[in-house]
């Protein structure tokens, strides 16, 4: 097994059978993304049940709380797809399209994800962009860091909810009632220490976080926008681009990312399997991660 570092972050697994992992190479993997943040497999193409049983070696795989988002034969498999499958639509289209941790509106966020592209659009056009929020952090203007340090921040995905079939002639409020009886949003520190490295990262993201908590509104906006600013720099931005075979995995803990997006009417589908690595997101969270059968 190779891993050879990208510059900034993230690096580039090679030589190593994913359906065939020991656990020693697990170990390893789970090492390398801690390190490195990102990593980018090429040449894997796992079949639905074999690349959930991959993500089992790494952890608990989660079943996302909304089913419409699920595989039909492997709830543990997020599909985001424009593409119907056995002429039935499954998933979701276009989703992931704001700046983001995966589950940073849960009480306990998702700590590891893995994203297959299965349908890839011609010409490396979709792909995973990512920003490093470890070094975003790091660069903060002081005054800015000090403002933030010791704050909390309330996450919330409302806005991004997909309309279903089912919502025909519901108003909007109703829906956002609903849509928070299962996620009514959580609070999360601002500045996060990560459990296994002597590291701290931001925990924003200008998709989920609202609002800084126990400030007044019009300075916690303000505070937002430069914090928004300061991390979504065009040169902090690395894109993992999709191919067939590819495969992405990476620590929510470290960094946030958002889909490419795509040209109308380009065919588009991918699988993302969420994992609790057993390990807090941030010290002193408690660690339930999902029951599985």
């Amino acid at each position: 097994m190779k891993i050879v570092p990208r510059q900034n972050f993230g690096a580039d697994v090679t030589d190593v059978d994913m359906r065939a992992l020991t656990a020693v190479q697990v170990a390893a993997l789970k090492e390398a993304v801690y390190d490195h943040k990102l990593l980018v497999f090429r040449g894997v193409d796992l079949p639905d049940g074999e690349y959930v049983a991959m993500a089992r070696k790494f952890g608990v795989p989660q079943r996302y709380f909304q089913t419409h988002y699920h595989h039909p034969q492997f709830p543990q498999i997020f599909v985001s797809s424009n593409v119907p499958l056995d002429g039935q639509k499954v998933g979701v289209a276009g989703t992931g399209r704001m700046w983001h941790s995966d589950y940073q509106f849960f009480p306990e966020p998702l700590p590891l994800t893995f994203v297959m592209p299965k349908i890839v659009p011609p010409g490396g056009s979709r792909g995973t962009l990512f920003v490093d929020l470890v070094a975003a952090l790091r660069d903060l203007p002081a005054a800015l860091r000090e403002a933030i340090t010791g704050t909390r921040c309330f996450q919330d995905a409302v806005y991004y909810y997909k309309v279903q079939p089912k919502d025909i002639d519901r108003g909007i409020a109703e829906l956002m009632d609903e849509f928070h009886r299962e996620a009514p949003g959580a609070l999360h520190p601002t500045i996060i220490d990560h459990p296994l490295r002597k590291r701290q990262a931001l925990y924003v993201s200008s998709g989920f976080t609202l609002r800084i908590d126990g400030i007044p509104h019009e300075r916690s906006q303000a505070l937002l926008r430069e914090l928004f600013a300061a991390i979504e720099q065009p040169e902090r931005v690395q894109t993992a681009i999709w191919e067939p075979g590819a495969l992405l995995l990476w620590d929510n803990r470290q960094v946030m990312h958002r889909s490419s997006g795509q040209m109308h009417g380009q065919a588009s589908r991918s699988y993302r399997i969420g994992v609790y690595d057993g390990t807090p997101f941030y010290p002193g969270l408690p660690v339930t991660g999902e029951v599985q059968p």
